[in-house]
């Protein structure tokens, strides 16, 4: 998904985005943290506990809009919508590296 535009999504305002972890990457959990690097250009990230929480949920099969609001908000106290645009932010980074998969059709 080189160079592809990530819609962005407002609740109830699109279709679904979906996202998947890439198979080309290097991920470790150490505590709390996890460290996840690109195999494409070697980009190494540091998700924190919501970065980990939208990563361990990422299977392809439930929308952002969902796990943001079922799994993130229910959580962390954060309205919807901010947890929504901070969640498309960072997607749209991830993905940018090669490290998250986005579709609007689930994954199979």
């Amino acid at each position: 998904m080189v160079g592809a535009q990530i819609p962005v999504f407002r609740f109830g305002y699109m279709s679904p985005l979906y996202i998947a972890r890439s198979n080309e990457i290097a991920a470790r959990q150490l505590g709390d943290e996890m460290i996840v690097m690109s195999a494409r250009d070697s980009t190494l990230f540091s998700l924190n506990n919501v970065g980990l929480v939208i990563w361990q949920a990422a299977d392809g099969r439930t929308s952002l809009e969902d796990i943001v609001k079922n799994k993130v908000c229910a959580e962390f106290e954060i309205a919807p919508e901010e947890a929504l645009k901070d969640a498309e932010n960072f997607v749209r980074e991830l993905a940018g590296h090669g490290i998250m998969r986005v579709s609007d059709k689930p994954f199979e």
